[in-house]
C-alpha cells in the first residue's frame, strides 16, 4: 500500500484512512504534519499473520490543497490504487493515480467536478471511485446558497481504465438542498441522501450500479419524527433498513428502523466527541 508526502501550503490538515479485510488490514496509524518543512506524510500498514508490514514509500506528490483522495482495488491488474483529486488555484481540476507497486504518479487531466468538504473520500463499488462534488469550483469556502442543481454531479472513476463519467443524479431531485446532500456505499450498494426543504429526509438507492434508471426513492421521513435537526452523519445497513445518523446532542446516535418505523437513541459517549462508523469491507484482496 503506498504512503504519499503531500507538500501543502494552504492549511492544516489531519486525515486519516482505514480499510479492513479478513486476511488484512490496511491502516494509517498516524498522520503527521513537518512544521519545518511543512509536509504533511501518510503511513499506511498491511496487518499480516500478526505483524505489521509496512510497504515502500510511493513517489512524493506534491500539491496544494484543497484536495480529495480514494483507495479501491484493480481486479484486471491486481493492484491496489490510489486516486487523488487536486483543484488549483485557477480552478482546474485533475487526478492523479498511484497503483501499488508502481514507479510513478499518473495524471488525468480534465477532471470534470471537485469533491466538496463532506465528500472528501472515494466511495469504492463495482471497481470504480465515485465522488459527489461541485462542477468547475473557483474556491474551497464556496457558499452552498450559491450553488445550483446543474453544478452538482457524481463523478466515478474506473479503476481498471483510468476513466472517468458522470453519473445522473436521481430525476426526481428538483431543486437543489438546503444542506449539502451525502454520498455512501452501504451493502453494495450507491446511496444519495439529501434533505428536502430541511423538514425531512430523503433517501435514494442505486439498485443497479451504473444503471441511472434504477436510481429509487425508498425513505422520505420528518425530521421531527427522527428527532435530528439537520442531516450529519449518516450509515446505513440491514439491507437498507436501519439508519444511524447523528441526533440533536452530537453525542447522541439516532437510530431509525424504517421496517417498524422505530426510532431508537443512544447517548454513544459523554466527552463531546463526534463518532462516525465505517463499513468493514471483506472483499479486498491481499497484495502480492
Amino acid at each position: 500500500m503506498p504512503s504519499s508526502c503531500l507538500r501543502e501550503q494552504k492549511r492544516s490538515a489531519k486525515w486519516g484512512l482505514v480499510l479492513s479485510s479478513v486476511e488484512s488490514f490496511i491502516q494509517n496509524p498516524s498522520s503527521a504534519l513537518d512544521a519545518q518543512e511543512n509536509r504533511h506524510s501518510l503511513h499506511i500498514a498491511d496487518w499480516v499473520s500478526g505483524s505489521w508490514f509496512i510497504s515502500e514509500n510511493s513517489p512524493c506528490l506534491r500539491v496544494n490543497l484543497p484536495i480529495a483522495f480514494g483507495f479501491g482495488y484493480d481486479e484486471s491488474s491486481d493492484s491496489y490504487k490510489v486516486v487523488t483529486v487536486i483543484r488549483d488555484s485557477s480552478g482546474t481540476v485533475t487526478a492523479q493515480v498511484y497503483s501499488f507497486g508502481g514507479s510513478s504518479w499518473k495524471t488525468i487531466n480534465s477532471f470534470p467536478a471537485f469533491p466538496f468538504s463532506v465528500e472528501n473520500n472515494g466511495h469504492f463499488i463495482g471497481g470504480t471511485l465515485n465522488w459527489l462534488g461541485l462542477r468547475n469550483p473557483h474556491r474551497d469556502d464556496y457558499d452552498w446558497a450559491t450553488v445550483t442543481l446543474d453544478m452538482l454531479m457524481i463523478v466515478s472513476f474506473d479503476l481498471k481504465s483510468d476513466t472517468h463519467k458522470q453519473i445522473l443524479l436521481p430525476k426526481g431531485i428538483h431543486e437543489i438542498p438546503r444542506e449539502e446532500p451525502i454520498l455512501g456505499v452501504w451493502g453494495n450498494s450507491l446511496y444519495l441522501l439529501h434533505d428536502y426543504k430541511n423538514t425531512h429526509l430523503i433517501a435514494w438507492q442505486m439498485k443497479e450500479f451504473g444503471d441511472e434508471n434504477s436510481w429509487t426513492q425508498f425513505l422520505k421521513i420528518s425530521f421531527q419524527h427522527l428527532g435530528v435537526e439537520r442531516l450529519l452523519s449518516v450509515f446505513i445497513f440491514e439491507n437498507g433498513n436501519i439508519f444511524m445518523l447523528r441526533g440533536r446532542h452530537h453525542f447522541e446516535e439516532v437510530f431509525y428502523d424504517r421496517r417498524d418505523n422505530s426510532v431508537k437513541r443512544i447517548n454513544i459517549l459523554a466527552n463531546n466527541s463526534y463518532l462516525d462508523a465505517l463499513e468493514y469491507v471483506e472483499s479486498l484482496v491481499q497484495p502480492r
